[in-house]
């Protein structure tokens, strides 16, 4: 009987799965449109009384990204509130888009990596996934490894792309 060998386990190859450099974690969104008066504008007094009285442990934990989604001009202050409320509570807070803070999130843990764990080393950089990464994550992921690495390639570790070889 012949023995199957599993070539992939025995390559040496470090695989990165950007995706999973995040940790899933429940996304909320604080939309400061809900708490204007008319959604167009803020009245302070109104809005202080708000922070005050607000249940902010419904974020605990959470991603929170804050988004006006009206046309209202908000004052920075407000923002600045928000995150007062939000800090010792939320697990990361964030100003814009859902989209824009995962990839905050993302270029976070690309610099939270011990990089010296991948010194000399074969790394894939997985390629497809659940989540949809911004191309950025990946150029920006190849550029902390390209000093420590020995190659990098993209893609499934059966099927890779090769970026780059140290020569």
């Amino acid at each position: 009987m012949e023995i199957i060998e599993n070539k992939v386990a025995n390559s040496g190859l470090i695989t990165i799965d950007i995706e999973h450099l995040v940790p899933k974690q429940t996304i909320m969104t604080f939309d400061i449109k809900s708490v204007l008066f008319m959604e167009l504008m803020l009245k302070e007094k109104e809005f202080r009384e708000f922070l005050k009285t607000n249940d902010w442990t419904l974020y605990q934990g959470a991603y929170v990204h804050i988004i006006c989604s009206s046309d209202a001009i908000v004052p920075t202050w407000a923002y600045m509130l928000l995150q007062t409320k939000l800090q010792n509570i939320a697990r990361f807070v964030y100003f814009g888009t859902k989209q824009d803070m995962m990839h905050q999130l993302y270029l976070q843990a690309i610099n939270n990596l011990n990089l010296d764990d991948y010194t000399d080393q074969r790394v894939v950089i997985k390629g497809c996934g659940d989540e949809p990464i911004p191309t950025n994550v990946y150029v920006y992921l190849t550029q902390k490894l390209l000093p420590k690495v020995k190659s990098i390639m993209y893609g499934e570790p059966c099927s890779t792309v090769p970026v780059y070889k140290k020569v």
